[in-house]
């Protein structure tokens, strides 16, 4: 009987913590194969693009990515708009960045919504996320 409830403690737990950054890219790269049959992977090398590449946001202003995290992503930034302190989005000095997958989703989908006025696609998230994930 201890060892039932033991059992199910650790699935109770392993459903708290939700999906895995992995299993959340996994997903991703599902959904960019059904966008895109010739999809064949991630690129950080496409996600520094996108991360770098300038547009005119939704308050009309010409901003990137970097125009709010930085060009360093092992650095603090600053919300352009409100001021607000930004933590580092490189998991090698801020571990925590990428831990849970519901903020990252909620992230991403704002800060694509401001920089490009759309929704990201499967890819594109895929793509900064792995940029992100190696710095």
């Amino acid at each position: 009987m201890k060892g039932r409830w033991i059992v199910l403690a650790l699935m109770a737990g392993t459903f708290a913590f939700g999906e895995t950054m992995d299993e959340y890219l996994q997903r991703l790269a599902t959904q960019a194969k059904k966008e895109n049959p010739s999809f064949g992977g991630f690129s950080a090398e496409r996600g520094k693009e996108i991360y770098f590449s300038k547009h005119i946001g939704k308050r009309g202003k010409e901003i990137s990515c970097a125009s709010c995290h930085t060009g360093n992503l092992r650095q603090p930034g600053e919300n352009i708009f409100t001021g607000k302190k930004i933590k580092p989005l490189s998991p090698a000095v801020n571990p925590k960045r990428f831990a849970n997958v519901k903020k990252v989703k909620k992230w991403l989908r704002r800060n694509f919504k401001d920089v490009y006025k759309r929704e990201g696609t499967a890819q594109e998230k895929g793509d900064v996320l792995l940029f992100m994930r190696s710095n």
